[in-house]
Formats: structure tokens, C-alpha cells, sequence
């Protein structure tokens, strides 16, 4: 992990686990696509309570300032608890998603943290990618 790391909400693990296309607007989901693409499981990344690479085109991004504050930090704070990790840490790519898969997705504990969000009935419809992806 020598590049610098790509900055990322907590709570963005679980959201990119189930993301199929649909976003906010056109521009929210192919930036979402893209940063998918991006991220291989050696890429780092440092854990971050506020906006992060996937807040950019995002609607509630208002001058760096997420809309639903309150909303999101609970969010992450549950990630964050659930996997062991802490605000600012820096780990691989693919060592954050194998623990948002193994200690929040896989034991079904993510409609418990995020069950109220707007994209939850495809989250709750959808395979995890996490569990797609062999090396991750």
C-alpha cells in the first residue's frame, strides 16, 4: 500500500456492496461505477466520517457537507463498531470489505444499521459483491 489513500465513509462498504447502477442521478452512478473500478483489493483506503470519493456528485454533498449529518454518522459509527475499526484508519481495500462482509452483511445485521435508507429494497434484494469477489 504505497499510493496515497483514497478517502471512504464507513458506511460507502455496505452502499457499494450493492450497487447495481441506480444512484441519485446519471452522474452519481457512473462516478459510483467508476470508483468500483478503481478500487482493487490492494488499494488503501483511510476510513473517514466525512464527505469521501463517493460524496462528490452526490445531491446531499452540499460545499463538502453531507445534508443528513445526523443520518450518515450514525451509519458509519455502526460500521465502524461492528468491524473493529476506528475513524482515520487506513487499511487495504479488500481488508475493509472482507470485514464489512463478514461481521455486518453475512450475519444480516445491515438492515439493523441502514434498514430505513432510500436504496434499502435493493440492498435487500441484491447478492453482496463482496461475496462475489473471490480476492477480495
Amino acid at each position: 500500500m504505497s499510493s496515497d489513500p483514497i478517502f471512504l465513509r464507513p458506511h460507502h462498504g455496505m452502499c457499494m456492496a450493492y450497487f447495481v447502477g441506480h444512484g441519485y442521478s446519471d452522474g452519481f452512478s457512473a462516478h459510483m461505477a467508476s470508483l468500483l473500478e478503481r478500487l482493487a483489493p490492494d488499494t488503501p483506503i483511510r476510513l473517514t466520517s466525512s464527505t469521501d470519493a463517493v460524496c462528490g456528485p452526490c445531491p446531499n454533498n452540499h460545499g463538502g457537507l453531507c445534508s443528513k449529518p445526523e443520518q450518515v454518522a450514525v451509519y458509519d459509527r455502526s460500521v465502524l463498531t461492528l468491524c473493529g475499526l476506528g475513524d482515520g484508519y487506513i487499511l487495504s481495500f479488500g481488508c475493509f470489505t472482507r470485514l464489512v462482509q463478514e461481521r455486518i452483511l453475512s450475519p444480516g445485521l445491515r438492515p439493523s444499521i441502514c434498514g430505513g435508507c432510500q436504496w434499502n429494497d435493493i440492498c435487500s434484494t441484491q447478492p453482496s459483491r463482496w461475496t462475489q469477489e473471490p480476492n477480495r
